[in-house]
């Protein structure tokens, strides 16, 4: 189901369901990992012997005057376990849905759930017919959960391709008099209906002709048939939460003949052994796989580990942080602080941000940490109550967070983002030293960009945007804003013109250019995380399910095709911002501006080369090597070093193309709209290194007329031969440094002894130190 559209349940066949309601993929913790179509998640066969684990829910509908419980009868036309009696309603939430169905953890920590109770108000009317109105959702009492799995062997047979494996929201109802509830079944859904009290289900159970749902089963004499169990306890189930367990996730194996199907499935659990739910780490970096190219290949490119070491021990870059006017002008503890928190919570701007001018630098660092509090409390999906108390914090931050020296927060976000929020006073009262125009436009900024992110709080963002028009936006609020505040404090800070403050539409592009970057490489980490940015306009083109988890199916050939070809599309996108890019690059006048800004640009082109074409992206994140970035770092200073760079890549890319790709043409247009403007830059690096060559050659032209002239004849030669020598012994060097790598790995050493110091230096920059974490 896209986002946005509307679910008609009575416009669609079994089968139709089964193919486009896209249900919420989890893991064991009960994090939202993915989507699944129904059909896809239910399928119980050798490569997935229990199915996909999904979120599911569990109606239970009592009448209050005599403690009668309605069932159903599921009817005979249902594809998973047809004609068996069970609960009230069982279905699942879905993605893309209005109103939202899509829960987070702390929905299940403070027992809300407001997205399983949408999905049991929009199910109870699909499949009984209940009006809307008669089971609101304030009524639905939520008791706890269970991962449970069964095939569907009893009346598909034992090579059943269907079951079941869920973790199921168990959400009980209750009315005043069955009599106010109207029910008119679904003939395609339910068969039958039935108020049953205690007693009669127990009959029933023991009537071998019927047959029970297993979820039905497992609830029913687990929790609900015991003495003072849920149902004699009724009225303080609904009342108290007496019998409410929102932290465990109970575990269950199937009656035995649940097991079995077409995988062949055995038991999952030991018996009726809870397990609590562990807390889930924020977001999903960490849990995926990275991409990275082994230290041997790294080795075998002299000229990155040259410039690690240039970087890393020679020319590393400049710290401003410790000079006289930014010692004099801010709290000595406070500026340490704010200093060591942005080293933790990302190394690459710590080191291009200290490289920048004494007169600008605390405020982009300022600017810095103030969007990256903000950004935590976006981010965190457990720490409040609700979305409205989110919102609220986000909307009012501009005016408590710097407004009120005293201001921080607790509880929000995790490890150093959390340290930040807590000792956010530090960062106050460096921003308060800042002047008044700088201020101003952090101030503003921060608002905007709240702003923004307050509209995307709540949107169910499991299959992406929606579209171009909202990615751009999206892209807009968390990116193009800091772009466009930059090039305000460049201009306040006196050190651009004053004329770049109002260079918004440039400013905007270069941000689109580095948020559509990560958005692209992020694309398993930002799906799995359940906040994925890729616009359905877009990818609903290639993706043959309509579910945005196609692409990472990488074995089936066709999928892998669509998936490139979608990814190409997106990256073309993105590099037709290139040429604003560096229009506004070319505005700038301050080197040490322009390299804070060039920097992230050229390694932005970068990993766009490394994600074009590339099927790795759809099994985990992508990344450039740390030797080329620095090696990119070293040679971003001047525009020609960065035309330089966005010309190889677009050349790169160029050369990748399929003719077979829809967008090949699109993308050659790009590449070639790069090499037209970086052209004339180019053809004058190229005029110098003519002339640096033709100088060069001269003087050793004139070295060896020199040496001839004080020598004799039967001299001239060694001499000739000592300069040829030294010419080529740079070559020799570097060949005789890749045979070295090749037969060191040949041989089954991986580093000779020569080697080894350069694989020292490599395992440096593979762990990351200062500006080396750009390449993230």
């Amino acid at each position: 189901i896209m986002a946005g559209t509307t679910w008609d349940g009575n416009a669609m066949s079994q089968s139709d369901m089964m193919e486009k309601d896209t249900v919420i993929v989890l893991d064991d913790a009960d994090n939202v990992i993915g989507s699944e179509s129904k059909r896809g998640s239910h399928e119980f066969i050798a490569k997935q012997p229990r199915g996909v684990l999904h979120r599911a829910f569990s109606v239970f509908i009592f009448d209050q005057s005599t403690g009668e419980l309605l069932l159903q009868k599921r009817a005979s036309t249902k594809i998973t376990f047809p004609n068996v009696w069970t609960n009230t309603c069982c279905s699942h939430p879905l993605h893309g849905m209005s109103p939202n169905e899509v829960d987070r953890p702390q929905d299940v920590k403070d027992g809300s759930v407001m997205g399983v109770k949408n999905a049991a108000v929009r199910k109870l009317e699909h499949e009984l017919g209940i009006p809307k109105e008669e089971v609101p959702v304030e009524g639905f009492k939520f008791l706890t959960r269970l991962h449970y799995w069964a095939a569907d062997t009893v009346t598909h047979g034992p090579e059943s391709p269907w079951g079941e494996h869920e973790i199921d929201y168990v959400l009980f109802f209750t009315v005043e008099s069955k009599d106010q509830l109207t029910i008119k079944p679904h003939p395609d859904e339910v068969d039958d209906v039935c108020w049953v009290t205690k007693q009669k289900l127990l009959a029933m159970f023991d009537d071998k002709s019927l047959l029970f749902s297993p979820w039905f089963r497992i609830i029913a004499h687990r929790w609900m048939l015991s003495k003072d169990g849920w149902w004699d306890d009724l009225a303080a189930t609904m009342t108290t939460h007496r019998h409410c367990d929102y932290a465990t996730i109970h575990e269950f194996d199937p009656p035995t003949e649940h097991m079995g199907g077409q995988g062949a499935a055995t038991a999952l659990f030991s018996p009726i052994i809870p397990t609590q739910n562990a807390v889930a780490k924020q977001g999903a970096y960490g849990k995926i796989k990275t991409h990275t190219e082994s230290k041997l290949s790294q080795l075998a490119r002299l000229d990155e580990v040259c410039s690690a070491a240039t970087l890393l021990y020679i020319k590393p870059l400049k710290s401003n942080l410790h000079h006289a006017h930014i010692k004099s002008t801010f709290n000595k503890d406070d500026l340490a602080f704010c200093d060591e928190i942005l080293c933790k919570v990302s190394r690459s701007f710590a080191a291009v941000i200290r490289q920048l001018p004494p007169t600008l630098l605390v405020d982009v660092l300022i600017f810095y940490l103030v969007l990256r509090a903000l950004d935590t409390i976006e981010d965190d999906m457990t720490a409040f109550p609700d979305n409205k108390t989110k919102i609220d914090h986000l909307l009012s931050f501009h005016k408590t967070a710097l407004m009120d020296p005293t201001w921080s927060m607790d509880g929000v976000g995790e490890g150093h983002e959390k340290l930040l929020l807590q000792q956010f006073p530090k960062c106050h009262s460096v921003y308060a030293a800042l002047s008044q125009q700088s201020r101003r436009v952090i101030a503003d900024i921060s608002h905007r960009m709240a702003t923004g992110m307050a509209e995307f709080v709540g949107k169910d963002l499991g299959q992406g945007t929606l579209d171009i028009t909202q990615y751009n936006r999206y892209c807009h609020f968390v990116a193009g804003l800091v772009g466009e505040g930059l090039s305000r404090l460049f201009a306040v800070s006196g050190l651009e013109s004053p004329s770049m403050a109002k260079e918004l539409h440039l400013s905007d592009q270069m941000g689109l250019f580095l948020q559509k970057t990560n958005i692209i490489r992020d694309y398993l980490e930002d799906y799995v995380d359940g906040r994925a940015f890729w616009p359905q306009s877009v990818w609903n083109k290639y993706s043959t399910s309509g579910d945005l988890g196609y692409f990472a199916n990488q074995s089936d050939p066709l999928a892998q095709t669509k998936s490139l070809h979608c990814l190409n599309e997106l990256v073309t996108d993105a590099l037709s911002l290139v040429p604003d890019c560096l229009a506004y690059l070319a505005k700038l006048r301050c080197t040490e501006v322009f390299r804070f800004c060039a920097i992230p640009q050229v390694m932005a082109i970068a990993t766009l080369d490394k994600c074009f074409n590339n099927p790795n992206v759809f099994t985990g994140v992508v990344k450039i090597r740390k030797g080329l970035s620095c090696q990119l770092i070293l040679h971003t200073n001047d525009a020609q070093g960065v035309h330089a760079a966005f010309r190889h890549f677009a050349n790169s890319i160029a050369s990748k193309i399929n003719p077979n790709d829809p967008n090949a043409d699109a993308t050659l247009k790009a590449c070639d709209a790069i090499l037209e403007i970086t052209a004339e830059q180019h053809s004058r690096a190229t005029k110098q290194k003519r002339t640096g060559l033709l100088m060069g050659t001269a003087a050793a032209a004139a070295a060896v007329a020199a040496t001839s002239s004080r020598s004799s004849s039967k001299n001239l030669i060694p001499s000739l031969a000592l300069s040829a020598t030294a010419f080529i012994g740079s070559f020799w060097v570097t060949h005789t440094f890749q045979r070295l790598v090749v037969k060191g790995s040949s041989s089954g050493s991986l580093y000779s002894p020569v080697l080894r110091p350069a694989a020292k230096l490599m395992t440096e920059c593979q762990n990351g130190d200062g500006a080396l974490e750009q390449a993230q």
